[in-house]
């Protein structure tokens, strides 16, 4: 553990997380946000702005999502032990928030809408570039957190 503490140790893991988080998703909602409808009908400046509320918004979800990880499956010495059910837990809770929150801001509230070039998930109506984010950004960014190659990873 490089002479850190396990506390130090998991402190440092969940800053890194959430930079890396941060700065994954922000560069993701810019990247996909022509497979909405506001990238048509808004301004420069509404689609920064869009982009940067989601982007901070993910980093609360990602936040909330590794919390309910670490609580139903990690160790007392995570990220050291238990790493990767933290890892597939957080991923889950993500996913699932990512799935219920767009299909009641984009089928039910129409609080936002996708541009036809948008696939979505049959049924669902939810996006899979949405989908997609929180399978690849979020645990990308516990990889890169921890340290360590997904190679090394033994537990």
């Amino acid at each position: 553990m490089n002479g850190q503490t396990v506390a130090t140790r998991w402190l440092s893991v969940l800053r890194r997380y959430l930079l890396a988080a941060g700065a994954g998703n922000l560069v993701w909602e810019f990247g996909q946000m022509p497979l909405y409808t506001l990238w048509q009908s808004g301004t420069r400046r509404e689609i920064a702005l869009a982009a940067l509320h989601c982007a901070a918004g993910d980093v609360g979800i990602a936040a909330g999502a590794l919390a309910l990880g670490l609580a139903f499956a990690a160790a007392p010495d995570w990220p050291e032990v238990r790493f990767i059910p933290v890892l597939f837990a957080a991923t889950a809770f993500g996913v699932s928030y990512t799935v219920y929150s767009e299909h009641l801001n984009v089928v039910v509230r129409q609080a936002w809408a996708y541009a036809p070039a948008m696939p979505v998930l049959p049924g669902l109506g939810t996006g899979l570039a949405p989908l997609l984010q929180w399978l690849l950004v979020p645990p990308l960014a516990l990889l890169w957190a921890r340290g360590r190659s997904a190679a090394s990873i033994n537990r």
